[in-house]
């Protein structure tokens, strides 16, 4: 049985879960709590970019509740980033340690950082006493190696945080291989705040591995897995809705593509984000491999929506579980 206070984190999938993205599966979908959007990057010069400020604009962010997500390594940057959304509403920033990928890693920014506790330290150190906001940290085991948070967790051992979001991988392992529940562990014995448990729950079975090895974790991020399996959250709360998986997703698809189709500029930024989320869907569905095809190769509106059409018609069984 699920314990009545898990809570179900959508997590920041950059080019995924932006505030169309999380208003829309709100509308369609229960169970998840609450989203950490994805990473807005500090710039030099007290400047701010402003479509991804808007991204959390808490009148547009009223479905679910957001955490904006900061990235950046300098300090006064991030300050004033997080006084600004501070000022529009935002009590609780998060600080991403967690970025994989190595453009942004070679800057010492995600993950890349986690290879320098001291820089950490002092960046903490600054920021902390001159920000009005609480911050969480999410993170990673380590930029290479999964021992580089032993040497981390004595450091924000230190300081006020709201909690770590541990994705237990390294970054140079990006999606590759399992989890590292072991290391998991580990942490979750020498760190002195409330862990969040984030990587690779994708189904029902996988999410009880998880909480039985952790019976104290009540705080679990989801990602690919919802992209995957909308209804994931509702299977782990034990949600029941009495009406049909495929006409849920084919509305949602609907409403999704209606959306951004009033936001994207020319079609092939439109179908080319639609496609990027049926790479995760598409498989989920039985024998849907040549349909899904189809749908990925269409190269117009017309085309994608015919195909989409023809999709849903066919594919009448959902099998994620």
């Amino acid at each position: 049985m699920t314990k009545n206070n898990t809570t179900i984190i959508l997590a920041p999938l950059q080019g995924f879960t932006d505030v169309t993205f999380r208003n829309v599966f709100s509308d369609n979908f229960s169970g998840v709590d609450e989203a950490v959007a994805p990473f807005i990057s500090t710039m030099g010069q007290k400047r701010l970019k402003p479509s991804r400020i808007k991204d959390v604009d808490p009148e547009n962010n009223k479905k679910l509740f957001v955490v904006p997500q900061i990235l950046g390594n300098v300090a006064n940057d991030f300050i004033f980033l997080a006084d600004h959304l501070y000022e529009m509403g935002h009590k609780k920033i998060n600080w991403n340690l967690g970025c994989p990928h190595s453009k942004i890693a070679k800057k010492n920014r995600g993950s890349g950082l986690l290879m320098y506790p001291d820089k950490i330290d002092a960046f903490l150190d600054t920021i902390l006493p001159k920000i009005s906001n609480t911050l969480s940290i999410k993170l990673r085991l380590g930029r290479k190696s999964k021992d580089e948070i032993f040497n981390l967790l004595p450091i924000l051992n230190k300081y006020p945080l709201d909690e770590i979001i541990l994705h237990p991988r390294t970054g140079i392992q990006m999606y590759e291989g399992t989890s590292d529940h072991d290391a998991f562990e580990k942490a979750l014995l020498c760190s002195q705040h409330a862990l969040t448990y984030n990587g690779d729950i994708t189904d029902l079975n996988t999410f009880h591995i998880v909480q039985k090895k952790f019976p104290c974790i009540i705080r679990f991020m989801i990602g690919r897995g919802l992209l995957s399996n909308p209804f994931l959250a509702e299977d782990i709360k034990g949600v029941l809705v009495n009406k049909n998986q495929i006409d849920r997703l084919k509305k949602f698809h609907d409403d999704l593509f209606d959306n951004y189709q009033t936001i994207f500029s020319g079609p092939a930024h439109l179908t080319g984000r639609m496609k990027g989320f049926w790479r995760y869907l598409g498989p989920s569905f039985k024998d849907s491999r040549k349909q899904l095809k189809k749908i990925l190769k269409a190269d117009s509106i017309t085309k994608y929506q015919d195909m989409v059409e023809a999709f849903f018609k066919t594919e009448t069984e959902f099998i994620k579980k």
